[in-house]
């Protein structure tokens, strides 16, 4: 009984320890993570001045297809005026809709037009078999936000967010829903969290709810298949012979994805044939090569 006092403090001491180390390993990992994001910002800001000057020379200016975005990016502008007359911005936004729509893209283009770095969440990073350890991944990736202002992209969000009502899962799963559902509570983040998702039907109605935004992304029509085009090439020239509007036409009904990939594709077969003009004949072959339900690069 004499050697108690003495046991209670090496516990103690143990535990303030071992806090400690925790808190030493939550810090390195936001940091590394803050230094890969400002060395991602450099090389896109590099990359952003070089595609808008070949734009210029080219006169190509790309404009803005979904009014729901440009409403974000509006409102991220004005954050400082709206803050004046007491509103808050739109911070946080649900895309859905079907595979290959360009919810994706949507994200990237959202990040495109605020300046902002877009950081991409990898589940396969985030989970874990430890206790608690999922949750404190997501915690650390918020914390990053919170440290520099970036486009958190949650792509595929239902991977985690699915209905508890639906699910049976009281593992892992369901406590890091419990830590998502809290972290977008209190989301003060100075950037903005855009979440990804096939079906929403799937997600947690209470995740669903604490989104200051949710809109549907379809197919792209014929203005948006124009753009995503104009865009995806707009580092190369394109030949004076190439009828735009048949292209488009041929490309009516497919997803944003694929249109991106049918793009890119006819971008590669010119630098093949070490040309750096983009012909009738190589858009054509690209869009011909498309098959339904052929996964994309380009992301959804």
């Amino acid at each position: 009984m004499n050697n108690m006092p003495s046991i209670v403090a090496d516990f103690a001491s143990g535990m303030q320890a071992a806090i400690a180390a925790q808190e030493a390993n939550t810090t390195r990992m936001v940091d590394s993570i803050t230094a890969a994001m400002r060395s991602a910002e450099q090389k896109r800001r590099d990359a952003l001045a070089d595609i808008r000057n070949r734009r210029r020379e080219a006169g190509e200016i790309v404009a803005a297809t979904l009014r729901d975005e440009e409403r974000i990016e509006r409102e991220y502008a004005a954050r400082e005026r709206l803050l004046v007359h007491g509103l808050k911005p739109r911070r946080s936004v649900l895309l859905y809709g079907p595979p290959g729509c360009g919810k994706s893209l949507g994200a990237k283009r959202l990040a495109w037009n605020t300046g902002l770095p877009l950081m991409k969440v990898r589940f396969d990073s985030l989970l874990s078999s430890y206790f608690g350890e999922s949750a404190a991944n997501l915690r650390t990736l918020f914390d990053a936000a919170r440290e520099m202002p970036c486009v958190l992209l949650i792509d595929e969000c239902d991977f985690i967010a699915r209905s508890r009502a639906a699910s049976r899962d009281v593992g892992e799963a369901s406590r890091i829903v419990s830590s998502l559902l809290q972290l977008m509570e209190d989301y003060d983040a100075p950037g903005l969290l855009v979440a990804t998702t096939n079906l929403e039907g799937f997600l947690d109605e209470a995740l669903f709810r604490r989104f200051d935004d949710v809109f549907m992304v379809t197919l792209p029509g014929p203005a948006e298949i124009q753009q995503l085009l104009c865009m995806t090439l707009s580092a190369m020239k394109i030949s004076g012979r190439v009828d735009m509007h048949g292209v488009v036409a041929s490309l009516a009904g497919w997803p944003a994805a694929q249109v991106v990939r049918a793009a890119r594709d006819a971008a590669k077969l010119a630098v093949l044939d070490s040309r750096d003009e983009i012909q009738a004949s190589d858009l054509q072959r690209a869009v011909m090569a498309l098959r339904p339900g052929v996964p994309s690069s380009s992301g959804d």
